[in-house]
């Protein structure tokens, strides 16, 4: 397994999951700064087969935000039964301004896909988040 590099991060839209106490899995958009748990950096080769992998599962529901915007395009993970969060750019002069600690939620979707239904090899770079995705707006994530 072949660690994803931290030094790559900034600048660079990096997407990964997580799951929360109720087991339901949320894509997480950087943005090219999120802060990324370092459980989710652990393997290129097995973050690279997961993407794959929910690339396969099928289109269940309508998007829950309006069709043709922005958001739209990056929501698309919803409409396969995940959370969509975007990572919100870090404000002030500080070093490490260019990581933001903040994900807002994008879009839920109504029949959440659970780590359950992911294969046992990838659930071990799936972070666990505190709380439940169906009660929170913004999320607030340490990592590199």
């Amino acid at each position: 397994m072949t660690p994803v590099d931290p030094a790559e991060l900034p600048g660079m839209e990096f997407d990964w999951l997580a799951t929360d106490d109720a087991g339901h899995l949320a894509q997480m958009l950087s943005s090219g700064h999120g802060r990324v748990p370092d459980t989710a950096l652990s393997s290129e080769e097995d973050l690279f087969a997961l993407h794959l992998w929910l690339d396969e599962q099928p289109l269940s529901e309508a998007l829950s935000i309006p069709e043709g915007t922005f958001q739209a395009l990056l929501a698309q993970p919803q409409r396969r039964g995940l959370y969509v969060y975007d990572a919100q750019p870090a404000a002030g002069d500080a070093p490490d301004a260019a990581r933001s600690d903040t994900y807002t939620l994008l879009a839920a979707p109504a029949t959440p896909l659970t780590l359950e239904h992911v294969p046992e090899a990838f659930r071990a770079i799936i972070p666990r988040l505190p709380g439940h995705f169906s009660q929170q707006h913004t999320l607030t994530i340490e990592g590199q």
